[in-house]
């Protein structure tokens, strides 16, 4: 008998995924179609179970408003969800939000923290940021030549604004 109980529990939850996926899926394309609303609705779902991407794309929303009200204290909970997952991207939006201030308090070393797990995964952008933040002494130490590295990791992906910022700095013959 309590093998026939467990059974569905066991199937539930291997399905949930699926569910999710499809979800998520919906929300993609009713994203790509403009229905902003039917997105973040869709989005919501899938993050609920735990999709990562769900809950990046969700966090987005919430940070641009877009088919929600903007609440940047909801997209920063989105972001941690995905991020704590490890998504990139995720990562990269939630060092920003510290980094601005934006649903959190302003925090550098944070921001740092969560650029710097995402650079490590070769994210673009994070590294980008990494850059800027070892060239502002934000979060860390001034180091010339920590940005340079960072600014090169991300320009040799063709990040534009990394490739301006290590053009700067070697003009400046840092």
């Amino acid at each position: 008998m309590k093998n026939l109980l467990t059974t569905p529990l066991v199937i539930f939850a291997l399905l949930a995924p699926l569910n999710a996926g499809a979800d998520f899926e919906k929300g993609v394309a009713a994203q790509l179609s403009g229905e902003y609303a039917t997105a973040a609705h869709e989005y919501k779902k899938a993050a609920e179970q735990g999709d990562a991407w769900a809950q990046t794309n969700l966090g987005v929303m919430y940070e641009n408003g877009q088919g929600v009200l903007q609440d940047y204290k909801e997209a920063v909970r989105w972001f941690r969800l995905a991020a704590e997952q490890g998504i990139a991207q995720a990562q990269t939006n939630l060092g920003f939000m510290y980094e601005n201030g934006e649903g959190v308090i302003q925090d550098d070393k944070e921001a740092v923290k969560w650029y710097r797990l995402a650079a490590a995964q070769g994210h673009a952008r994070a590294q980008a940021n990494l850059g800027v933040m070892y060239a502002n002494g934000e979060g860390v130490l001034q180091d010339d030549k920590e940005a340079v590295r960072w600014y090169r990791l991300a320009a040799e992906q063709g990040h534009a604004r990394a490739q301006a910022n290590l053009g700067v700095m070697y003009a400046n013959g840092e």
